[in-house]
């Protein structure tokens, strides 16, 4: 397949970089980079297309990229190539299908960690979060609410390709995730639900986060809702000095992956 102009395969991948309803009815995202097209291929994610230039030699990667998937291979005039590649120079472009948001596929286990942003609207700090989840053990993102897109170019950015090596699901409710819990908890898993707050009743580092946990990161303006405050078995604050007022969401997370990462290396040591 070759496109050499602004035909209607172009418009519709173009349309998944800037337009949400357009990557959910067509069940797609676009991926550029080297190391997120190599985790997508190597974690098994479906990739429907590889976009390349179609002109000058190919390297070693790119090749390989094309012999390992049963995507369709489209050479694309480089213009236009970069035009999709949201100004970045890439020699590969991927389109890749978007997972099913299924939060039974989450493995029970007695050291759960699961993350949950609360209607987050920066697709940056989605990614960000998903990178720090997935270098802290976190065995999956839960985006819940009305919030950005978790494969919006920004996001699967700012991922780094981690957002392809652990579940990232999305959920409409807080009532969703609840049902899954309290499905968990009916099965015998006491996972506990810990939410974050400058007013907290503990600081992170004095409270238990060894077994099963559900994190919860609220909107970067303000904070977790009520429903989800509801919720909570824990609220634990992130002690800062200085002229800061607060955290940065993503950052929180970290802190807060981080602690849990500590405490559960500690106490196996």
């Amino acid at each position: 397949m070759r496109v050499t102009t602004r035909n209607a395969s172009f418009q519709q991948w173009q349309a998944l970089l800037t337009n949400r309803s357009k990557r959910s009815r067509a069940g797609e995202f676009l991926v550029s980079g080297v190391r997120p097209i190599t985790l997508a291929v190597e974690h098994g994610w479906t990739v429907n297309a590889l976009l390349y230039p179609d002109r000058g030699a190919l390297s070693a990667w790119a090749r390989e990229m094309l012999d390992r998937t049963a995507a369709t291979p489209v050479a694309m005039a480089p213009e236009l190539l970069a035009e999709l590649a949201d100004k970045e120079h890439s020699e590969l472009l991927a389109v890749v299908a978007l997972p099913p948001d299924e939060l039974t596929g989450i493995a029970p286990a007695p050291g759960l960690l699961v993350v949950v942003f609360d209607r987050p609207t920066t697709p940056g700090n989605i990614g960000t979060l998903v990178r720090s989840a997935d270098a802290f053990g976190a065995a999956a993102v839960i985006v819940t609410g009305h919030a950005a897109d978790p494969y919006d170019p920004k996001s699967v950015r700012a991922s780094t390709g981690s957002l392809f090596a652990l579940p990232v699901l999305r959920a409409d409710s807080h009532r969703e995730v609840l049902d899954w819990v309290g499905g968990l908890r009916a099965d015998g898993l006491p996972l506990e639900i810990v939410g974050t707050d400058e007013h907290g009743a503990v600081d992170v580092a004095d409270y238990d986060l060894t077994g099963p946990r559900l994190v919860l990161i609220g909107n970067e303006t303000h904070g977790l809702s009520a429903a989800w405050r509801e919720a909570c078995d824990a609220m634990v604050r992130i002690p800062i000095t200085g002229a800061a007022s607060s955290l940065n969401a993503a950052t929180a997370a970290t802190v807060l992956l981080y602690e849990a990462t500590r405490q559960r290396t500690h106490r196996a040591g």
